[in-house]
């Protein structure tokens, strides 16, 4: 039966015995004890040491340490008398080694006799009662390893460092205690016990001398969350100590943008709950004044730049607005890039703030200065253990041997954070082998990148719509992009896998395909159904900085059943086509985010042509354009969107996959083709040559505990889809009016654990009888 061992901790009680054991044996043998802690006693004179210059050393109590291993380590001098300075070294660096739990000098008449203690060697390392941390995770954390040998500090060192990880992932009460069990050939199994505890959340963050902005405002500008009821469900927020300098940080810019160039953060603690339960954050700050804009000014120090043309950059609607540091930082940036554009690169631009107390203004002079040449010698990446290393270097608008430019390394992060690969993304600068070369150290923090989402509507004739979505964004680590995709409601199934590769040959030039099939089965009302099966390549790149476009090409194979029920404007759409097709898609992006924008507008057109090949003859046109804007320092967001299409035929008519079909998400209110040209006789839907939609939302708090993550907001559609090639049909009556359709209604928003959840109910306040109406439409997705 083992012994489990509980390791020796105080070491001040460890030498309280060790110094009893010298006191008892050492006057008795004449000799040193030399414990781990350095100390030692006397070893005789160095007369009688010197006596015994040719006395031989002899290792004893070894087991696995060959003998002139230990004497090398020991390192006695070989040309002289040993003195009892040399042996209690010698001891000294014996426990240096880590090998040895005890070490004696036994001096006799014709030899040195050396008696050690071999540290045992670890036989296996396991841990027990671990389960938010697999034990791959904890082996990574230690550095104690099988085979090398045990000491009770290195053991407790490793202790600590799995509790230093345990409180990274908010388990503030978390205990390890290492257990040593005894094994044969003085082998030990090393088992850390773990006691994982609860999450420690934040309980509630305060703020102290804040009187401009309320405590709901300001936890709405910084990182770290309360938690509450529903945490254990939405987002389960937890203390992370290097958040609080960055909290700092992004309290000091929210104050900065808006005006209040005094205020400081005199404090921010944490400090845990008398129970235990939570932690409690609390930043005391001082706000000061608010600011306005005085005069700027641009001053040239560096050679060769002309100063009225960087005055004229200068916005002259500025002076007597609320001063706004981020706006400061954005005038900067384009005065570089002119510079940059002018053969300058070293040119450096600093704003010089002069403030007026009385007048509470800000004056803002812009140094132009000739920088210090440094060029960056090395770019290195840390953190990322799935991606690979030229998907984030890509993305560097820096390589190595370019002038080090502050304003590239800004872009730099913003374009890695946009890959949303990462939750954390930093880059440090750090000296090089000289003083004109800078070291970039790329860190991250990688975060799931795969998602599984799926969404429900209701349909007033169709019933439940559902839709389920597997993608992976960085797939095997390669920033490649795979999905998934199956839709089934009461008439139609969807199916399409596609790949795509972003940066093929890691330059911006992006390929990938996709194939598909989709089914629309209508028998159960009109005896019509549709198969479409097809393929479809593209390529895209960018024409400009903002403009982008790519280029497609599409083969499809359509076979329409259509039965003796259906629509006589549909009964010429019966039997298989193939169509052949090429387009391309412009997209010009001015949003100040890709994924949660507050300002900025993204414009597209896409026209597609059909006829290289294939049976059908067309040009399909589609163009949108959506802005957005923030009020209320971004707590509110309102986006007005307009789209349009039109669709020409070239000697055939168009059949109804050809037409635009809008409804559901394109226009809430109404359900999948439940608006537009329709058969009165039969009530099918035909689908329409031209639409014209505008959509309006509007989002915002609706005051509940923001750990709730819920929003409130409102949508107005209103549009049209309309005319045929024609509308003449035996027994039909098709209206294809360019009739106004309007709808509105209440939007609901929420952060859940499978991810962001919309709600939208729609009602029609303008419709024609024909249409098809749809009550609410729900979404929701998940993240792994």
């Amino acid at each position: 039966m083992h012994r489990a061992i509980r390791i020796w901790r105080h070491r001040a009680c460890r030498a309280v015995v060790l110094g009893a054991i010298a006191a008892l044996i050492g006057p008795a043998i004449g000799e040193s004890l030399l414990g781990p802690d350095g100390t030692a006693g006397p070893l005789g004179s160095r007369a009688e040491a010197q006596q015994r210059a040719e006395t031989s050393v002899v290792i004893r109590g070894n087991r696995r340490i060959e003998p002139e291993t230990i004497l090398s380590y020991m390192q006695l001098p070989s040309d002289r008398a040993i003195t009892a300075e040399d042996l209690n070294a010698a001891v000294r660096r014996l426990f240096d080694t880590g090998l040895f739990s005890d070490v004696r000098i036994v001096p006799g008449e014709d030899q040195i006799a050396v008696e050690v203690v071999e540290n045992p060697s670890i036989n296996r390392i396991a841990f027990e009662g671990n389960s938010r941390l697999s034990d791959e995770e904890l082996e990574q954390t230690i550095q104690l390893r099988p085979r090398l040998p045990f000491t009770a500090s290195a053991a407790e060192a490793d202790a600590q460092r799995i509790i230093e990880v345990y409180r990274r992932i908010g388990r503030y009460g978390a205990e390890v205690e290492p257990v040593i069990i005894a094994r044969e050939e003085n082998r030990v199994d090393l088992v850390f016990e773990i006691v994982e505890g609860p999450v420690t959340p934040v309980r509630s963050i305060d703020f102290v001398g804040n009187e401009r902005f309320s405590d709901r405002r300001l936890r709405r500008a910084i990182e770290t969350r309360e938690s509450g009821f529903f945490s254990f469900l939405l987002r389960g927020d937890i203390y992370d100590p290097d958040r609080l300098e960055l909290d700092r940080e992004l309290l000091r810019q929210f104050y900065l943008n808006r005006g209040y160039a005094d205020f400081t953060v005199l404090s921010a603690s944490a400090e845990l709950t008398p129970d235990r339960s939570g932690f409690v954050i609390t930043f005391t700050v001082s706000e000061g004044e608010q600011y306005r804009f005085g005069p700027l000014d641009v001053a040239v120090t560096a050679r060769g730049l002309d100063a009225e043309e960087f005055r004229a950059l200068l916005p002259g609607d500025l002076e007597g607005r609320i001063y706004d540091a981020s706006r400061v930082e954005e005038i900067a940036d384009e005065l570089t890039d002119l510079a940059a554009q002018q053969g300058f690169a070293f040119v450096q631009v600093r704003p010089r703030a002069r403030k007026d107390a009385e007048e509470r203004t800000i004056a803002i002079t812009f140094e132009l200065i000739e920088g210090s040449r440094v060029f960056v010698e090395r770019i290195e990446i840390e953190g990322n253990t799935q991606t690979l290393d030229r998907v984030i270097r890509r993305e560097m608008r820096l390589v190595e041997g370019d002038a080090f430019d502050a304003r590239k390394i800004r872009e730099s992060v913003a374009a890695i954070r946009g890959l949303q690969y990462f939750s954390r993304v930093d880059i440090d600068t750090e000296p090089g082998s000289a003083e004109d070369r800078a070291v970039l150290k790329v860190r991250v923090q990688e975060q799931s990148t795969g998602s599984l989402s799926f969404g429900i509507g209701f349909a007033s004739a169709v019933g439940p719509i559902g839709n389920i979505r597997l993608s992976e964004r960085n797939f095997l680590g390669r920033g490649q992009v795979v999905n998934l995709q199956a839709t089934a409601s009461g008439d139609t199934q969807i199916y399409e896998f596609s790949f795509f590769e972003p940066r093929f040959l890691d330059r911006d030039l992006a390929v990938g395909s996709s194939v598909f099939y989709r089914q629309t089965d209508r028998s159960s009302e009109s005896s019509l159904q549709i198969d479409t099966a097809g393929f479809r390549p593209q390529v895209s790149f960018p024409l400009s900085e903002d403009l982008r476009i790519q280029l497609f090409y599409e083969f499809l194979h359509d076979d329409v059943d259509v039965g003796p029920l259906a629509s006589a404007a549909l009964q010429p759409d019966d039997g298989s086509r193939f169509t052949s097709s090429v387009g391309y898609r412009l997209t010009y992006d001015q949003r100040n985010d890709p994924v949660e924008p507050t300002k900025g507008y993204l414009a597209t057109f896409q026209q597609q042509i059909a006829g290289l090949g294939g049976e059908s003859r067309y040009v399909r046109s589609t163009g949108s354009v959506k802005g957005w804007l923030g009020f209320l320092d971004d707590q509110v967001i309102s986006s007005l969107e307009i789209e349009g299409g039109a669709l020409v035929t070239f000697g055939k008519d168009s059949r109804i996959h050809e037409r635009f079909l809008i409804g559901g998400d394109t226009f809430r209110g109404f359900q999948i083709s439940g608006l537009g040209p329709r058969d009165l006789a039969t009530g099918d839907a035909l689908g329409g040559n031209y639409f014209l939609v505008s959509r309006l939302e509007v989002s915002f708090p609706l005051g509940l505990p923001e750990e709730l993550g819920i929003f409130g907001g409102f949508f107005v559609d209103a549009g049209t889809l309309w005319s045929l090639d024609r509308t003449s049909f035996p027994g039909a009556m098709i209206d294809d009016g360019i009739d106004l359709r309007v709808a509105a209604g209440p939007v609901l928003f929420m952060d859940t654990p499978l991810g962001p959840l919309e709600l939208s109910f729609g009602f029609p306040i303008v419709k024609q009888s024909f249409d098809r109406t749809e009550l609410f439409r729900l979404s929701v997705g998940t993240r792994f």
